[in-house]
């Protein structure tokens, strides 16, 4: 059975309640997204990705099934990551343009930014969600995007896409 959207929403929001973590998580979770992106974009990728588009690799690809993967859970809510992921791509794009290896940077944000989401947990007395199911990481950024759509009043459908719901737009609380 597919969960809801807001369901993990809920169960995310069950180990974040502390204004400390909360903080620590909007300024880590985007952080850790760009270094992993990142990451995984100074890797070695065939010659073939090159030919097609120096814009194509493992890093690249990676955001992409990760945006399909926010589609199945909220069409309005795929369309921000979406959003999120061309800008966070770009930063890393530029990342990559300094004189400092790509990587090198990326290992610095993600230690770093752990460590700032582990702070947050301590001081909310609670482990992260992840540890309990590893898609948490992949809720992180999508709980945080959905923050932004409530205070905006943009409504989403959090439930699972199927023929059924498709046209359906939800606004959660």
């Amino acid at each position: 059975m597919t969960r809801r959207a807001q369901e993990w929403f809920d169960e995310y929001s069950e180990s974040h309640r502390k204004p400390t973590n909360k903080l620590l998580h909007w300024i880590c979770v985007p952080v850790i997204v760009l270094s992993v992106i990142g990451l995984l974009w100074a890797l070695p990728v065939p010659s073939v990705f090159r030919a097609v588009s120096p814009f194509l690799n493992w890093g690249t690809l990676v955001a992409a099934v990760a945006v399909l993967y926010y589609f199945t859970m909220s069409i309005n809510l795929g369309v921000g990551m979406l959003l999120s992921m061309l800008v966070l791509t770009w930063l890393v794009y530029l990342l990559d343009q300094l004189a400092v290896p790509l990587w090198v940077s990326c290992v610095a944000l993600f230690v770093v930014a752990w460590i700032g989401q582990f702070i947050g947990h301590a001081v909310e007395g609670k482990r992260p969600s992840f540890f309990k199911d590893v898609q948490f990481l992949m809720i992180g950024p999508l709980w945080l995007l959905a923050h932004v759509y409530r205070r905006a009043g943009i409504p989403f459908w959090s439930g699972p896409i199927t023929p059924r719901n498709a046209d359906q737009s939800q606004s959660p609380d």
